[in-house]
């Protein structure tokens, strides 16, 4: 799965020269929290988020009443507060790539360019819409966590012998373990009951960690 099949498109966007109040509001209206920013040519040129806009505003400490504090925000500009060194991602990046991208740089967004051109962005909000998805959370069925020997067609065999038994695995995903030689996996299952899945999973897993029904 790639960045273009869960970006959101055409994303929502401001020129720098809206100020910060005009950009809250934006953000309030659309219920985003991030805004790319366009010159007049279409060119990206900067990302503003809701805590940058956060940070532009004074403090509730300050001295200044009400009025001087609307005429200051009202000068403020986005391009005073905007993030301009902005990391952007293409449409064809992994799903998972962008995800590193966004942890390695302890940021929850990120502009998808087509060339020169603003055509989405993908989102921490995205990536727990698949998080859910990976783990089939709107499945009923059995949960299963087993750790695996790591040794080839193990995987295989797990799914094998829950086809035998009429269970349908509906999400299955695959993490490191607790050493090299082994891996842990989680599964949700259909259309089989908690006992019958322990009994053809146990032999083939070093050990069963969790199983619950939801």
């Amino acid at each position: 799965m790639n960045v273009g099949q869960r970006m959101t498109k055409n994303p929502v966007t401001v020129t720098p020269d809206v100020s910060v109040p005009e950009a809250q509001a934006i953000m309030r209206r659309e219920k985003i929290r991030r805004l790319p920013v366009l010159d007049k040519q279409g060119k990206l040129v900067g990302i503003v988020t809701s805590l940058d806009l956060i940070h532009a505003s004074p403090s509730p400490a300050t001295s200044l009443d009400m009025y001087e504090l609307h005429y200051l925000l009202s000068k403020l500009k986005v391009e005073s507060v905007m993030t301009k060194n902005v990391i952007t991602v293409s449409e064809d990046l992994p799903i998972e790539e962008a995800a590193r991208i966004m942890a390695d740089n302890n940021i929850s967004g990120l502009p998808v360019m087509r060339n020169t051109i603003l055509v989405g962005i993908i989102t921490e909000s995205d990536l727990f819409k698949l998080f859910i998805e990976l783990f089939g959370a709107r499945h009923k069925g059995v949960r299963l966590t087993v750790l695996l020997p790591e040794r080839k067609g193990e995987l295989a065999d797990v799914a094998g012998a829950i086809a035998k038994i009429g269970g349908n695995i509906v999400s299955l995903a695959t993490f490191e373990g607790e050493d090299p030689t082994n891996s842990y996996c989680t599964l949700k299952v259909e259309s089989v009951d908690k006992t019958s899945l322990v009994n053809v999973v146990t032999p083939l897993v070093e050990r069963i960690v969790d199983i619950r029904e939801q």
